[in-house]
């Protein structure tokens, strides 16, 4: 049996009393913050009941992270280690993380220290007021102001086009439970997204202010390019949880708009032809036959593409490629 299966089945078995946390943090050289960073987990949760468990995943670092990791697994029981075969990105190291998580709730956080462990017990107790996702709200938030300005623009449109109210999508540290991250796919930039995800899934989505402190370590590998892809992958979203099972609803809503005003191009030249006038120079004949052939063709093809590459990249996920990425698991 592959490990992962049999941490699949020990998070589900059926008879199990207490609850386990898991707390899954991707990392990419942050070797100076991994043991400080257990350390403030540790004394977060140990006050808590039930027994607990830190995941990291080294998404390929090209510092020390790795050599540290391997230190804190040797020291600490509770400790375990996935290492990506080079950097594929968070999506893809929370996927990694989620996969050998044994928790009946997931926390994830960042590792660069400015997501506070302290807050963990916070969240599950938010957690336990029948929701199944409660996102963290950095509302003093310790970034530049640009990065700042930019994010609010963005959290304020992703809330808009899709109807979950959350004012900071983005932040690292969230709570779920373990049936969330078991169904909800990651692939591409959609960690930015799963709030979002588990709304259009049924899920019951919450935040909750936490604390955020300044960056004393590095430097943040986000930059202004994060905020120039997030309208498509918005676009993907909105588009895979709305229309995904029912896409003739956009598709012909669309279709039959263009369609429609192209029709009643033609109609019109038609009668004007009758009359007695000449519409084959007519520019107005063009648009009308364009409105038609885009309404009918253009928009159903590229996004009926865009539907068939998601149902291949999640088949992909459900199955071993998703496995492919990890080099190394120290359990």
């Amino acid at each position: 049996m592959h490990p992962v299966e049999a941490d699949d089945q020990l998070r589900t078995a059926p008879g199990r009393t207490s609850r386990l946390l898991s707390v899954v943090v991707p990392l990419l050289n942050e070797d100076a913050t991994v043991a400080p960073l257990y350390d403030e987990v540790r004394a977060a949760l140990e006050p808590l009941e039930g027994e607990w468990e830190i995941i990291f995943v080294d998404d390929g670092s090209t510092d020390g992270s790795y050599r540290e990791l391997v230190r804190l697994h040797a020291a600490y029981p509770n400790v375990r280690v996935v290492r990506l075969r080079r950097n594929f990105g968070k999506s893809a190291a929370l996927r990694a993380g989620f996969d050998v998580a044994r928790g009946d709730v997931v926390v994830t956080m960042d590792a660069d220290l400015q997501d506070d462990p302290a807050e963990i017990p916070r969240l599950i107790e938010k957690l336990d007021e029948d929701y199944d996702v409660v996102s963290g709200w950095k509302c003093d938030r310790h970034d530049p102001m640009a990065r700042r300005v930019v994010s609010r623009i963005y959290n304020r449109v992703t809330a808009v086009v899709t109807g979950v109210r959350l004012h900071d999508m983005n932040c690292g540290l969230k709570a779920y439970r373990a049936e969330v991250v078991t169904n909800v796919r990651l692939y591409g930039e959609r960690h930015r997204f799963v709030p979002v995800l588990a709304h259009h899934a049924g899920y019951r989505v919450t935040e909750l202010p936490v604390n955020h402190r300044p960056r004393l370590n590095g430097r943040s590998r986000f930059g202004i390019e994060r905020y120039l892809r997030a309208p498509f992958d918005l676009l993907t979203i909105v588009f895979m949880g709305r229309y995904r099972y029912r896409p003739l609803h956009l598709f012909g809503g669309i279709g039959f708009g263009l369609g429609l005003v192209g029709f009643a191009i033609l109609l019109y030249l038609t009668a004007i032809k009758l009359g007695g006038a000449a519409i084959g120079s007519r520019p107005l004949l063009l648009l009308g036959i364009l409105f038609v052939v885009v309404g009918l063709q253009l928009l159903s093809l590229g996004l009926i593409g865009e539907m068939v590459t998601s149902h291949n990249e999640e088949k992909a996920a459900a199955g071993d490629t998703a496995r492919a990425y990890v080099r190394d698991v120290l359990r």
